[in-house]
């Protein structure tokens, strides 16, 4: 498990504050080992290890699909004390009605809880309006630069062959881990795509014309670090001889900014230099490496 102290010390500020800690990111950037870190960092601080109770809801660890009765059950079952409980669930948005359970967990019970989704089927602003005052959302992105560095440290090659390669085929943690050849890494990425953009924003938003929607995603890869508008992804299209109304742009790129898949930027300029001198505040977000400045 490769530490990540950003998320850690984040969490540490609003442990045992009454609001649901809420971390959101796109699929495979590392959600999950963040609450495992959280996990050993609680029990390291002399809290008993039976009451920090994490569960994970993800489709590989559920055999059977389970109510949020039975899930409100089963955790309550694990509180056999009216001491402090540290509740940490994975996935949770698996779990239909579960904002429910957790309200009322954080109301009825001595509990600290946070939670995990991936936003691609809970997005950040729907997590307002079921938890109103009683939640703190905390993005989740890949790998910055400086913590692919870390995950390869002991390598032969050099801070700027690792920038390359950084850019080329992104922060996921499961590609950084692995001594993958370029060729796999992007059928891996690819794989995290289709999941993430195809299957649950297109089926979400019922887009109908997966291709055209595609094509804008398309461009807003191949111009990352430029400005561009709504009007200038328009007339890519139009270019192509094909429609897309500005509406439908900012609607896409709206959907696409939820998910956390890109990040609007202000204009900064970096050279090379500049992020090989200062990986530690080089960060990434989504699926595409982005250059950004003390962003979060």
């Amino acid at each position: 498990m490769i530490f990540r102290p950003y998320y850690l010390d984040m969490l540490k500020t609003y442990r045992d504050i009454p609001l649901v800690k809420i971390l959101v990111g796109i699929r495979r950037c590392g959600k999950s080992t963040i609450l495992d870190m959280l996990k050993d960092d609680l029990i390291n601080s002399d809290i008993s290890a039976d009451h920090v109770i994490l569960l994970r809801y993800t489709s590989e660890e559920l055999n059977d699909i389970i109510t949020v009765k039975q899930m409100y059950r089963d955790i309550k079952d694990k509180m056999t004390d009216d001491k402090r409980y540290y509740l940490l669930l994975d996935e949770v948005q698996e779990i239909d009605g579960w904002k429910k359970a957790v309200n009322n967990l954080l109301k009825d019970s001595n509990t600290d809880i946070y939670v995990t989704s991936s936003n691609s089927k809970l997005m950040s602003s729907e997590i307002s309006t079921y938890l109103t005052g009683r939640h703190i959302s905390i993005p989740v992105f890949t790998l910055s630069f400086a913590e692919y560095l870390k995950f390869k440290k002991g390598s032969d090659r050099t801070p700027k062959e690792l920038l390359t390669e950084y850019i080329r085929i992104g922060g996921f943690p499961i590609v950084a881990l692995g001594n993958f050849d370029e060729r796999s890494s992007y059928q891996i990425v690819e794989g995290i795509y289709n999941s993430a953009i195809t299957s649950d924003i297109t089926k979400r938003h019922n887009i109908t014309n997966f291709d055209l929607f595609n094509r804008v995603v398309k461009y807003v890869v191949e111009n990352v670090s430029k400005t561009f508008s709504a009007n200038d992804i328009v007339k890519f299209i139009k270019g192509e001889g094909r429609s897309l109304s500005v509406e439908a742009v900012y609607n896409y790129l709206e959907w696409l900014k939820k998910a956390l898949v890109i990040v609007p930027l202000p204009a900064v300029r970096y050279t090379e230099q500049d992020c090989l001198e200062n990986a530690g505040e080089v960060l990434s977000c989504g699926f595409f490496p982005q250059i950004l400045h003390d962003w979060i």
